[in-house]
């Protein structure tokens, strides 16, 4: 499976892997391995069906490198219904919102590496890798009650969970964001809560030197430009409760 280098200096690496959907029915995932020097990270690794494949292009692109987190966005299980798997393979500790740890035990977590299942506060918090901090920061929401993303301050990429997805777009880098919005659009506005919320995050993230926004899903936003206009489309659409309280009447036959 093909992998993508968004950046690489020679010390720091950020890897998307982007072809290792579960096929047929399973909604497309991205994953994506931080590298620092000697350690290493991967983001939201996703679920039973890709997680061989995942684990062993990780342990690829590590080389050296050991695996010392394993970041989870929110508890979906496109993100973290193979984490057992992961925390039994490796040594890293696995990062989540404490809202949602002891309801991903229900996916199976073993009593042996329950304690390296980590809770991160509503208020999020840093990961070091390798002397780098990586804020993790909140995006409650967004859609999930208890949402992180990760920015990372070297490559200059905010990784943005559910946050920018999109579905069906035939490319990874996003080029023209106005045809872009078919893939995109509907999912947001169903997805997010509301647009109080994206304000709320807009705000907190247009101070951030950002080159790149990842999301979990589809293409990514590359520029300053197009990282601005997303941002800006963010904060300005109606989604989630804005839209879906009209809706709440009783079906009839």
């Amino acid at each position: 499976m093909p992998n993508t280098i968004l950046y690489d200096d020679g010390t720091h690496r950020n890897v998307m892997l982007e072809d290792f959907d579960a096929g047929g029915f399973a909604v497309q995932a991205n994953q994506h391995v931080i590298v620092h020097g000697k350690e290493g990270m991967i983001l939201d690794p996703g679920g039973h069906k890709v997680y061989n494949r995942v684990l062993t292009a990780t342990f690829g692109i590590l080389g050296g490198a050991q695996l010392r987190h394993i970041f989870l966005s929110h508890q979906d299980p496109d993100i973290v219904a193979a984490v057992n798997g992961w925390l039994m393979t490796t040594d890293a500790d696995a990062h989540l919102s404490q809202l949602w740890t002891r309801f991903v035990a229900h996916f199976g977590l073993d009593h042996l590496v329950e304690d390296r299942l980590k809770a991160i506060p509503d208020s999020g918090k840093l990961l070091n890798l390798g002397g780098v901090n990586l804020p993790v920061i909140p995006a409650h929401f967004l859609h999930s009650e208890g949402n992180f993303q990760l920015y990372d301050p070297v490559s200059k990429i905010l990784y943005t969970g559910d946050l920018g997805a999109s579905l069906g777009a035939p490319y990874l880098q996003v080029e023209d964001f106005d045809q872009h919005l078919r893939y995109m659009e509907g999912f947001h506005r169903r997805i997010m809560a509301s647009n109080r919320v994206m304000v709320a995050w807009a705000n907190m993230v247009s101070p951030l030197d950002i080159e790149m926004i990842v999301p979990q899903h589809g293409a990514y936003f590359k520029g300053k430009d197009m990282v601005d206009r997303f941002i800006r489309w963010c904060s300005g659409l109606q989604c989630g409760v804005d839209l879906i309280v009209p809706t709440f009447k009783l079906p009839v036959a």
